[in-house]
């Protein structure tokens, strides 16, 4: 599974409430989740992002409440994956579980914001296009690629 995107770069400690702010947390539709995505944090992100693009940060990813509204939004806004040193443990069940790829990979200092990724999902491996460095991320077990691939567990 090989994915492909422009980079939208973070640091360490993204929460969910700079993810999906509380304030919009009153739907769990999709649609309506995209539209405030990272609002907080950059308010440029939902007006840049396009289909494909990937989220790299630093450590702590998705720390603070559990609410699974933050990945649906991430998802949502077309963002295909998430690289970032280190996630909330609650945050990355809760990505697997929607079928938001997510690699454990410290690209912080190594990536610039608008470089252009490659994703080899089934083998871990990451290319910078715009400088050609490869990078190497624990790549996901046959049965978590499966989740992806359906799009999560309660993929139809």
């Amino acid at each position: 599974m090989e994915l492909k995107g422009k980079v939208f770069k973070y640091g360490d400690d993204v929460d969910t409430d700079v993810i999906i702010p509380a304030r919009f947390l009153v739907t769990s539709n999709p649609d309506d989740l995209k539209t405030h995505c990272f609002e907080d944090l950059d308010k440029d992100f939902i007006k840049e992002v396009e289909s494909g693009d990937i989220v790299v940060a630093g450590s702590n990813f998705g720390c603070g409440s559990s609410r699974e509204h933050a990945p649906i939004a991430i998802k949502a806004s077309g963002v295909s994956c998430v690289i970032a040193k280190s996630f909330a443990r609650i945050f990355y069940r809760n990505a697997i579980n929607i079928g938001l790829p997510i690699l454990e990979c410290d690209l912080s200092d190594k990536v610039n914001a608008n470089d252009v990724l490659r994703i080899d999902l089934s083998h871990g491996v990451i290319t910078d296009v715009t400088t050609g460095e490869t990078f190497n991320a624990k790549p996901f077990p046959e049965f978590i690629l499966d989740i992806i691939r359906r799009g999560g567990l309660m993929a139809k």
